[in-house]
């Protein structure tokens, strides 16, 4: 029976994966939470295979939960489940320490087939990314511009673009103003622009794109 924790901040969704795994005799949901620091805590008072959740979490953002649950809980494994581009994320989230990602777009037997997937050990990605991986091809522009990035830089540029303030990122990320301010000077000459408007409209239009 594989433990499941499932996260969203949207209940209706919570809801939606719930009645979906009820009926799923190998799955067991073993709590339904909707923000980053609440799933650390739960982990540490119960026991769970895979954690289901949504990339864009309050209080911890996807890419900052996977460092620490990677760090602090390397059995625990994760399934990023998201609106946001696989061509845009899912890359970095591999790297930050996710077993796999979703798109909220699949139907219901495909995040079935993920979950045991990665149960079983594996790395579940679509097939589409699968086989650019395999061979080298990108399909748009914005992929191959987040593919660059390092998933701090990726961390730092979706804190960025939700409006967070360098002072609330160095907090989140656990890194100093200073650190947070380099970030911010790389990924403008990546983009090529000159002020931080610029920065987020430019990643904003590389996300819609993809």
């Amino acid at each position: 029976m594989i433990k499941l924790l499932i996260a969203d901040n949207h209940p209706i969704t919570r809801k939606g994966l719930e009645v979906l795994f009820s009926a799923t005799p190998d799955i067991k949901i073993v709590g339904s939470l909707d923000n980053g620091e609440a799933i650390l805590e739960f982990l540490k008072k119960n026991q769970v295979d895979i954690v289901l959740t949504e990339a864009d979490l309050p209080k911890l953002n996807g890419l900052t939960l996977l460092r620490y649950l990677k760090n602090d809980f390397p059995d625990v494994k994760t399934v990023i489940l998201s609106a946001q581009p696989e061509e845009v994320y899912a890359i970095n989230a591999i790297k930050a320490g996710a077993n796999g990602y979703i798109n909220k777009s699949e139907n219901v037997i495909t995040i079935s087939e993920a979950i045991n997937k990665v149960n079983d050990g594996g790395i579940y990605l679509s097939n589409d990314l699968t086989q650019q991986l395999a061979f080298g091809t990108r399909v748009n522009k914005g992929g191959t511009f987040y593919k660059k990035l390092s998933t701090r830089e990726a961390e730092v540029l979706k804190l960025l673009t939700i409006g967070k303030k360098n002072k609330e990122i160095s907090k989140e990320l656990d890194i100093n103003e200073k650190t947070v301010s380099t970030y911010k000077a790389r990924l403008m000459r990546k983009l090529k622009v000159t002020n931080l408007v610029d920065l987020v409209n430019q990643a904003k239009l590389s996300k819609e794109i993809s």
